[in-house]
């Protein structure tokens, strides 16, 4: 006999979702005082006594008493156990009208296609009957989106598996990138609150670079306090003046190579010493206007990492654009990942991509080689008569908000 209980423990929770093929840190127990501005619960659902199902679900109060409830990546169950799946389902519609829910919004964690960097689309020959049991048993499929802010959660994203992560792995191109920061001086550090304060600089920098609002640092620290022994932020530093001082050492070195150049030396040897000297001349320039404002040892780039049951997700980066020329942002990514892996977590979730794979993002993140996943997006239960009234203001709302 089926039967579900209201208010399961999080240790119960997250074993069964750590134990699972679909664990994800959207999931987990502790996600719910990340999101503290909505009301949160965590239902279990059971075959005598065996748990086989679980939900953390996340509440939004609405106006007039009303509210929507919110399941994201989940909920975690086999969803070609179509009995379990018409429980699971009948049992969240009763728990809603109790919140006196509008609807029940939910994008489970099924991959609909499987993508590689630059080749076709591998489909996963289970989504479609999934989407059409879901159907059946009156939930809404919003389809297969094709502009990343029409869902809660991105539908694509890339993610970078340790099985098959390594810097040989990576292009020509990218590696020479990695050296390149490596050679200018940039170095890579791991920590957690002692680096939140220059992470949050980066992140204004981001924020004022992209016109868009982010985060401020309260967040980044309730993303620490919340996972304290499984988050960590990767930063990216530049010492100034010991750069500076390389710098002169190069320079002095090829203006001593240019000037002792005989008459026979090829004009083309000579006009690429020039242009070292200008390049080398021209950084420091750049380091000394820094230097003379106060600063020495600067952040370049950063990342904010979180851990669940084995997987790692960055879910925050950002950057320094006037650095740019150090190559920091690709290191600090790759370096992510690395620690990620050396922490013993399966895959690193890089975050989502532009659904149509092309844009910012994803040139960024393709870089590295990840596997393309797409999931197949979101679903609406319907719990009140008046839902269709509502997800249309609902609708008008979120796109709104994405303008902005």
């Amino acid at each position: 006999m089926y039967t579900y209980k209201i208010g399961i423990s999080a240790k119960e929770h997250d074993r069964f979702v750590e134990e699972s093929q679909q664990a994800n840190l959207l999931q987990s127990s502790s996600w719910a005082h990340v999101k503290d501005n909505w009301k949160s619960e965590r239902i279990g659902f059971y075959k005598d006594e065996e748990l086989l199902a679980v939900a953390a679900v996340l509440i939004k109060p609405l106006p007039l008493g009303m509210s929507m409830l919110y399941i994201p990546r989940g909920p975690i169950m086999d969803y070609q156990d179509s009995a379990l799946l018409t429980f699971v389902l009948n049992s969240l519609k009763k728990y809603a009208k109790t919140k006196h829910a509008l609807f029940i919004k939910f994008d489970p964690f099924i991959l609909l296609n499987h993508h590689q960097v630059d080749e076709e689309a591998i489909t996963n020959p289970k989504a479609q009957e999934i989407i059409s049991n879901l159907q059946k048993l009156g939930c809404e499929w919003l389809g297969q989106t094709a502009d990343m802010g029409e869902t809660i959660q991105p539908r694509f994203q890339a993610n970078i598996y340790a099985k098959d992560f390594s810097e040989a792995n990576l292009s020509k191109k990218i590696r020479q990138s990695i050296r390149t920061a490596k050679n200018k001086g940039v170095r890579v550090q791991f920590g957690d609150y002692d680096l939140l304060e220059d992470f949050a600089f980066l992140m204004k920098k981001t924020e004022d670079r992209k016109s868009i609002y982010l985060r401020g640092i309260d967040y980044y620290k309730k993303l620490l306090d919340t996972y304290p022994e499984q988050s960590y932020i990767t930063l990216a530093t530049l010492n100034l003046k010991e750069r500076l001082k390389e710098l002169e050492a190069q320079k002095e070195k090829a203006e001593q190579t240019l000037a002792n150049y005989g008459d026979k030396v090829k004009p083309g040897k000579i006009d690429n010493t020039k242009k070292e000297i200008e390049r080398l001349s021209d950084e420091m320039t750049f380091l000394k206007e820094h230097l003379d404002a106060g600063k020495e040892v600067v952040p370049l780039s950063g990342t904010l990492s979180l851990e669940f049951g084995g997987t790692s997700e960055n879910v925050y980066a950002g950057m320094d654009e006037s650095f740019r020329r150090y190559q920091a942002a690709i290191y600090t990514w790759f370096a992510t990942a690395d620690h990620a892996f050396e922490r013993g977590n399966k895959w690193q979730n890089m975050g989502g991509i532009e659904n149509d794979l092309s844009g910012g993002l994803y040139n960024f993140k393709s870089k590295f080689k990840p596997e393309i996943e797409e999931f197949i997006g979101e679903f609406n239960l319907p719990v009140s008569p008046i839902y269709k009234l509502a997800n249309i203001a609902y609708t008008l709302r979120k796109k709104r908000r994405s303008k902005h």
